[in-house]
């Protein structure tokens, strides 16, 4: 009878996408995947297959958790405007680990020469753009509180670009000037058609979000 596992695989399978986030897929050894999983190689390549396999697995298991999940609840938790300021503010948050985005990171390790690869990503930036920032300027027309002359798929391809830029940023150090631009032309792509429709003073708004660029920034440097 085969071995039953000791390990739980959706645990693992986290574990090596960790791994790959922070080192990319050439600087990651097998010994790295094994040492930070916790399974022996037999283990490894019984449940995953090769390296290259287990990677391929981890961009899907990244997508699902970080992007899908995440967006997700943003939708749920902010109005529709704020839903994407906000995304970018966590972006800056989470620059202090200086990982940046797997997605972001694979496209320019691998992207150029791995078709597989290639499409993976583009999957999950499609996502991003069509299936949040789209929807969410759609919707944010609809209540009022996005602009009805935004254009509504070239905005959100541009939002997309800036997230990307963001992205490569936080690899390296960057500066609160930086950060505030990026944070001031998601603003300014998002211009409301009538201020007093909001529930919250726009005011009130900017303040939270300079503290919040700020804290993010104290880790950053």
């Amino acid at each position: 009878m085969p071995r039953k596992k000791q390990f739980v695989v959706d645990d693992v399978k986290q574990k090596a996408m960790i791994a790959f986030w922070g080192r990319g897929y050439n600087a990651t050894s097998l010994q790295d995947l094994v040492d930070c999983m916790g399974v022996n190689r037999a283990s490894l390549y019984d449940t995953f297959g090769d390296k290259y396999a287990l990677f391929l697995d981890s961009l899907y298991t990244y997508k699902s958790i970080y992007i899908k999940s995440y967006l997700a609840r943003q939708t749920k938790k902010y109005t529709p405007r704020q839903a994407i300021i906000n995304y970018f503010l966590d972006m800056i948050l989470k620059a202090e680990d200086r990982n940046g985005c797997l997605m972001v990171n694979t496209a320019l390790e691998l992207s150029p020469h791995d078709k597989k690869v290639a499409t993976i990503v583009n999957e999950a930036f499609a996502y991003i753009d069509k299936n949040f920032f789209r929807k969410m300027i759609k919707k944010g027309q609809v209540t009022g509180e996005i602009s009805e002359t935004v254009a509504c798929t070239t905005t959100a391809q541009t939002l997309l670009s800036l997230l990307i830029g963001l992205c490569v940023l936080s690899r390296g150090e960057t500066n609160r000037t930086v950060m505030q631009a990026i944070v001031s032309q998601v603003e300014a792509l998002l211009p409301p058609a009538d201020t007093r429709v909001f529930s919250y003073p726009p005011s009130r708004t900017s303040k939270n979000q300079d503290r919040r660029i700020q804290a993010g920034i104290a880790h950053v440097v």
